[in-house]
């Protein structure tokens, strides 16, 4: 879409841009050249959510955007369908209607082994009269299926897959996913009109990163994300669409027409592609299904061009299929196989559909991550939080290479939700690292014996009377002193992200609890190392490794230990904010809620949480009583020397390194005041490069601000 000359000339415009953006007469300049901003705005898009690979920092663009923005607002006729403004959220959808696919979207063959590879192959060969067929092999995402329409180079409908017929309208959901092109130039591929087959995705630190939030207010996280995306595309709010991060993958052509409303693409009732003949030969269309890839990416679509790979023969299908089953974990997306598709045109017409799926395709699929079992019983746990969780107990059964046995059913309504009932045959899902979820159960299989699950009226440890709080789906025990949520706080303050105090695990935590040893979260200081030496398994060593663990924590910095409290929705990050914000612990005291939801990515709720946890007298008291026994409260980054080389610059690491732990690199350079970034762009000062360092050395190759050091120009940064 920008080859190398193009994008000299958008860096040139954006500098001149950004360097007017504090004019006197900007104003003036954004009439006269509004489509020049849009333009520039839209390259800048296509270089961070197709390419990943920016050339500019999120101030920078947000300065541009913001220019556009404030003109639009002032000349609303001014505005055009494909303007950047327009992904921004239209408000409440009041009903999804539906709608027919232009072309229907019909289902795959499955393949699960080799075997049934090498047979296809041969029916195509013998049905093409070929030696060999070229095929194009891609990855299966597991995302949302989508399909969508441009008319005259802009995007017109969006809707989900349906019944493969019948579709949901989400048009202006995905208008909020910002790999998802407004408009294209397929005119100059002589289309007029295009329905294109998509798959939405939600990467896995969005995921992660989503599913950690709902889990902290008490929500049940999603099983997948697949689940997500699908989900977050029904969702009615089109603001809160945008705030998930969706991506999308265009990856077939169904129906293309010209300019007087003729195909351009035959066999297209039964989802085959192939583009008229003159029009091919004019080189103005594809003839094969690679090379409709790359028209897509060409005009800004993020396709799986990069993934893809054209082989001669199924035995390089076969190698490229293992290649990728192989780092299936590591892609930052879900895939659950490989598609393979006759990679030419003309010979994708000539085979044909069956009245199920086209002879041409065939989905590879991988090793199941699915299982089913039997829910046996439920057990309910309390949390250090209060909150009350059912936990299922299953039938053994072996998902993703794990044996299953306890899948955590989150609460009363989720129970409602899944239909669940003792006894179910249940579908049982786990993709990579995920914890495993319950999908469904089959409620066609039961037999009458099934039973309701009855949730507790008091708690299961210390029979207070249980309290579900207006707005929460989860019930909570609001005894701070219960048994299972004292065991559970002093669990979080010794893990590894709080205060990370080795020899200190759950098991540990627990037997010193029962014996008596440890009451509270100041008691780990307090520890009778004598009477610990006279239990099993507790030889000279293991005292001495965590006596050293404990001394150890005490210098932890304070974004630890604020972790380590158990805030109710204070995460990792909303931790390091609270660290940076105060000298002193014990500051937030005399803070307000208002002063609270002042900073970064504080809301109400959030808010609420911290400020009745330093206006509780018991808190405040275990505070001061921590600090009494040595454990720093105080903010060492904000005492550091303002003229510490590290202060103000920002650091990424990429690739293994030799001599320290990226953990403890990344910690030494917030310890001097440097900042860590999470990708590669304008904003990052220095990627240091570690062994086997992969695409961030080559983007960041790309930029010529960032310095590229090694781990041993690193050290020596630091100061001695």
């Amino acid at each position: 879409m920008y080859q190398q000359q193009q994008t000299k000339a958008f860096q040139q415009r954006t500098s001149e841009w950004l360097s007017s953006a504090k004019a006197s007469d900007i104003a003036e300049l954004v009439a006269a050249n509004t489509e020049d901003l849009r333009d520039v705005l839209r390259f800048h898009e296509y270089r961070y959510y197709v390419q990943n690979d920016p050339l500019i920092s999120d101030a920078e663009y947000d300065t541009l955007f913001k220019l556009l923005q404030k003109f639009e607002q002032e000349n609303p006729s001014a505005i055009t369908p494909d303007s950047p403004t327009q992904r921004v959220g239209a408000g409440l959808i009041k009903d999804f209607a539906k709608v027919q696919h232009l072309v229907p979207m019909l289902s795959l063959e499955n393949s699960y082994d080799e075997a049934d590879l090498l047979d296809w192959d041969r029916k195509a060969r013998d049905l093409s009269g070929l030696d060999k067929i070229e095929y194009c092999v891609e990855p299966k995402f597991d995302g949302a299926s989508i399909s969508v329409i441009y008319d005259d180079d802009h995007l017109v409908r969006s809707a989900t897959r349906g019944d493969g017929v019948v579709g949901d309208e989400i048009t202006l959901n995905t208008k909020q996913i910002k790999s998802m092109p407004l408009s294209a130039r397929f005119s100059s591929y002589g289309i007029d009109q295009i329905e294109i087959r998509g798959e939405v995705l939600i990467n896995k630190n969005n995921f992660k990163v989503y599913n950690d939030k709902l889990v902290e207010e008490g929500l049940p996280p999603f099983a997948n994300p697949r689940n997500a995306a699908a989900g977050t595309l029904r969702i009615k709010d089109t603001a809160q669409v945008s705030k998930r991060n969706l991506e999308v993958f265009l990856y077939h052509v169904s129906y293309a027409t010209n300019a007087a409303h003729q195909p351009l693409v035959t066999g297209q009732q039964t989802g085959q592609t192939k583009f008229s003949a003159a029009l091919a030969a004019k080189g103005q269309q594809p003839t094969t299904h690679s090379g409709m890839l790359e028209m897509l990416w060409n005009l800004g679509f993020r396709s799986p061009q990069k993934e893809m790979k054209v082989v001669k023969g199924i035995s390089g299908v076969i190698q490229y299929v293992q290649e990728f089953e192989a780092k299936r974990d590591s892609l930052p997306y879900e895939i659950d196989g490989m598609v393979i598709k006759v990679n030419d045109l003309t010979l994708q017409e000539r085979l044909g559909m069956t009245s199920h799926h086209p002879r041409w395709a065939i989905a590879f699929k991988f090793k199941a991550r699915q299982g089913t079992s039997k829910l046996r019983a439920v057990e309910f746990q309390v949390g250090r939080t209060g909150a009350v969780t059912p936990v299922a107990k299953i039938e053994p059964v072996q998902v993703g290479g794990v044996t299953v046995t306890s899948i955590s059913i989150h609460n009363e309504e989720y129970i409602r939700e899944k239909d669940l009932l003792l006894g179910d045959t249940i579908l049982i899902e786990r993709s990579g690292d995920v914890i495993p979820q319950i999908v469904k159960s089959f409620a066609e299989l039961r037999t009458g014996k099934e039973t309701r699950i009855k949730f507790p009226t008091h708690c299961p440890v210390c029979n207070d009377l249980l309290f579900k709080p207006v707005g929460e789906a989860v019930w909570r025990c609001m005894n701070i002193g219960c048994q299972a949520q004292v065991v559970e706080r002093i669990i979080h303050f010794v893990s590894k992200d709080a205060m990370d105090i080795k020899s200190f695990g759950e098991a540990n935590v627990r037997k010193f609890y029962d014996l008596g040893l440890l009451k509270d979260v100041p008691g780990i200081y307090r520890l009778n190392f004598e009477a610990i030496s006279k239990l099993e398994g507790f030889g000279k060593k293991s005292i001495d490794n965590l006596q050293s663990a404990i001394e150890h924590s005490k210098t932890q910095p304070l974004h630890r230990l604020i972790y380590g409290l158990g805030i109710r929705y204070c995460g990792e990050t909303t931790a390091k904010t609270l660290a940076n914000a105060v000298n002193h612990l014990l500051d937030f005291k005399d803070f307000s809620e208002e002063q609270l939801q002042n900073l970064e990515d504080v809301g109400v709720k959030v808010a609420g949480s911290i400020y009745r946890f330093f206006h509780d007298r018991d808190n405040l008291e275990m505070l001061e009583t921590l600090e009494t026994l040595g454990i720093s409260l105080k903010n060492q980054k904000k005492q550091q020397s303002v003229h510490s080389i590290l202060t103000g610059q920002t650091f990424l690491f990429t690739g293994s390194l030799t001599q320290l732990k990226r953990s403890d690199a990344e910690e030494m350079v917030e310890k001097n005041g440097g900042k860590i970034v999470s990708g590669v762009s304008s904003k990052l000062n220095y990627l240091v490069v570690g062994e086997d360092a992969g695409s961030k050395l080559e983007k960041a190759k790309k930029i010529q601000s960032i310095k590229i050091i090694n781990e041993e120009d690193f050290i020596r940064m630091l100061p001695t």
